[in-house]
């Protein structure tokens, strides 16, 4: 009998809510991908992401936490961090103008990842941003 492998890899981390978390899940990100031409896109998204689940979500309280999937294949890498709920309404993306102050990180990932995608999860919220290895299979190049 043979055994299906998959050509993916899936990683994983979960990290307290503290604003210094972000610096380690961006190294993170970087240490996984250090041979990746995707490697500095793929750090300020979960930078991005992460900061986010931290200031607007139950992450960034006591004991609150956010945590980050890092999945890699031949075709896509897809970085996904999942909140601690608490926001109220789904995170969307708004393309506000270069002089906010606030509400610009979603949408600087949508235009870095070739897709993002915004599910539901545990009372919270998991943002995917995909970025494709080779961008004629869909989406704007990075």
């Amino acid at each position: 009998m043979h055994e299906y492998t998959s050509t993916a890899r899936v990683w994983g981390l979960t990290c307290p809510g503290f604003p210094e978390e972000v610096s380690r899940a961006r190294r993170w990100t970087r240490d996984i991908l250090r041979d990746s031409p995707l490697a500095e896109d793929a750090e300020l998204i979960v930078s991005e992401l992460s900061a986010n689940a931290i200031l607007h979500t139950a992450s960034g309280r006591e004991a609150g936490s956010f945590h980050l999937a890092l999945a890699m294949s031949s075709q896509v890498v897809a970085l996904s961090v999942t909140d601690g709920g608490g926001a109220g309404t789904a995170p969307k993306v708004e393309h506000r103008d270069q002089e906010a102050e606030h509400g610009r990180g979603l949408g600087m990932v949508s235009a870095i990842a070739h897709r993002v995608v915004v599910h539901d999860s545990d009372g919270g919220h998991t943002v995917t941003a995909e970025l494709f290895t080779d961008v004629r299979r869909g989406g704007h190049p990075c």
